[in-house]
């Protein structure tokens, strides 16, 4: 029988709630070969040293600024460099044209199937995976069995020989957490139309030239380093949007 190859998922989310005030809704993970991560998340650490940082300094979007622009442009670099290292996006444009009565759901509903369409191009068969979740709320331990039943289901994972678990985790304790915080952070500043940081700005522009991709459309569906789905609704008889 053929091994395995297990791999870990770092997920974070921006501006997901329903009534948040913020139009765009954005979900991302980076992921990694799970015997790879503890080289990773040193190669990190030394990273903000150099920088002037403590080894447990939290990497997060919104800290970037102009005092701190190398530092971060470096974290996207590194992100760019490491071929070990890959991160898939999800994009929904504009929550406030949501009609989820008409399509029979709630925001809780939509919100699986967007992680389900943001982990579906990742998860493999033959692989195992285990997938971390930033902490949020209360209900967040909730949220984690309800997805992790939504992802096992629908890739006939009855044995949870491909999901092999589902965990939340604080990101402060967990680098590469920080690094999908950081990306998932630029896709929503661009998405949102923020133009206020100079520093956030000049951020986005170094993952656009990395990447190749302007970030404003979907790359293809096997794009592996930066990945970026922008979800389009099916529209209702109202002229709103599923």
């Amino acid at each position: 029988m053929r091994m395995r190859t297990e791999y870990n998922i770092y997920c974070d989310e921006s501006c997901h709630l329903e009534n948040d005030q913020s139009k765009a809704m954005v979900l991302g993970a980076v992921w990694c070969l799970k015997d790879v991560k503890y080289e990773v998340f040193e190669r990190i650490r030394e990273i903000k040293v150099k920088y002037g940082f403590k080894p447990d300094f939290e990497i997060k979007w919104n800290k970037v600024s102009k005092a701190r622009n190398d530092f971060y442009l470096e974290l996207i670099n590194y992100f760019f460099d490491d071929d070990d290292l890959h991160f898939r996006g999800l994009v929904v444009p504009d929550k406030t044209l949501l009609n989820h009565r008409f399509f029979n759901q709630d925001h809780n509903t939509f919100y699986y199937k967007m992680y389900l369409d943001l982990l579906k191009v990742i998860l493999a068969p033959h692989n195992g995976y285990n997938i971390y979740i930033d902490i949020k709320d209360t209900k967040g331990q909730e949220k984690v069995l309800e997805l992790q039943n939504v992802l096992r289901n629908n890739h006939y994972d009855y044995q949870n020989q491909i999901i092999r678990k589902i965990q939340q985790v604080h990101s402060h304790e967990i680098e590469l957490l920080q690094i999908t915080d950081l990306l998932c952070g630029a896709l929503s500043y661009l998405h949102r139309g923020l133009k206020g940081n100079e520093a956030k700005l000049h951020l986005i522009d170094r993952i656009r030239y990395r990447s190749g991709y302007s970030l404003l459309k979907s790359t293809l569906y096997r794009e592996e380093k930066m990945n970026v789905f922008i979800w389009k609704a099916k529209e209702s008889n109202n002229g709103r949007l599923y």
